[in-house]
């Protein structure tokens, strides 16, 4: 196998499995988008009795940010301490990491 082909299978390959985080992480949305998530997890925050819980998020598994980025679903590196995920209240003091402040 030349290194091209070696090169390209191995870069296929790490998209397929998500190295790197952005392969795994949503699509740009427009801000109307940003606003209906923001909103909807807000009022699901509101309803369910949750909290933000920062850092302790997978890659592409957030329910928004504090600046880092636009919103939900767009944590480009796992742990971000600015990405917060909702949880029941009490549990993120429970999660190693977890911190009820952006980082």
């Amino acid at each position: 196998m030349d290194r091209r082909t070696l090169a390209a299978s191995m870069v296929a390959a790490a998209m397929s499995i998500g190295i790197g985080g952005v392969a795994n992480a949503a699509p740009m949305m427009t801000q109307a988008q940003m606003m209906k998530v923001q909103q909807a997890n807000h009022a699901r925050a509101v309803a369910q009795h949750l909290v933000a819980c920062y850092g302790i998020n997978a890659v592409g598994k957030n329910d928004c940010a504090a600046g880092a980025h636009s919103c939900a679903g767009q944590a480009t590196t796992a742990r971000d301490p600015k990405s917060f995920v909702l949880l029941p209240v009490g549990d993120c003091q429970k999660i190693a990491g977890g911190s009820l402040t952006a980082g």
